[in-house]
């Protein structure tokens, strides 16, 4: 029963995209994204952080009428899947304060400003799990909350041998446990691993594996 609830509703969404993507082309069939433009008028900074920044920025929509958007300008950050010989991943568990709570991720950090991604995602793997990779592939870029933030998380998988020891940065408390890639996809799908690019990046990784392309 619960699998035709799920298919009915699929269904239902089916149809909608086809309605809004019919809705956005010409009647020749080609797509006709202006339709989907926003102009930006003004933009007024509200606060400048060390991490980000928070803007206000009126904009026109593609019928005349006007509205605000509040962005969050973020540096964008890195994130890695490092599988070692016997298909574990190194996962971090850090206190992440806006939720107040502990959070099991994968090896992650923010980019510095005009940092080579595969730079920065090569410190980090250093620094929080103390390991080197190589077979270093991208995983595609993540958007994670494209609504009001432009954060831009770069994904990365490579492969790992051994790690030595964590050098985490000042003030940053961290604990390294392995995981195997079977188990994260368990935890993945029965909600025990929230965090957005660790579940996008633990997926990722199965298909690619079950494809065959690792």
């Amino acid at each position: 029963m619960i699998f035709n609830n799920i298919s009915m509703n699929e269904n239902n969404i089916d149809k909608l995209y086809c309605k809004k993507e019919t809705d956005a082309m010409d009647h020749s069939g080609n797509h006709n994204y202006d339709k989907l433009m926003e102009k930006t008028l003004t933009q007024t900074y509200h606060f400048k952080g060390k991490i980000i920044n928070l803007r206000v920025d009126d904009v026109e929509l593609s019928d005349g009428s006007t509205s605000i958007r509040e962005i969050i300008e973020h540096p964008g950050g890195v994130c890695v899947a490092a599988l070692t010989p016997d298909g574990k991943l190194p996962f971090v568990r850090q206190f992440r304060y806006p939720y107040m709570e502990i959070v099991a991720e994968l090896p992650a950090g923010k980019l510095e400003k005009g940092e080579d991604p595969l730079d920065a995602v090569k410190r980090e793997l250093a620094e929080e799990v103390g390991a080197h990779g190589t077979n270093w592939r991208s995983m595609g870029n993540l958007y994670p909350s494209p609504g009001y933030c432009g954060e831009i998380i770069r994904l990365f998988a490579c492969d790992i041998d051994v790690s030595g020891e964590s050098h985490p940065d000042d003030g940053e408390f961290l604990e390294v446990e392995y995981i195997p890639l079977e188990k994260a996809v368990e935890m993945v799908l029965a909600g025990e691993l929230p965090d957005a690019k660790t579940q996008t990046l633990v997926l990722k990784l199965m298909a690619e594996r079950t494809q065959g392309s690792i």
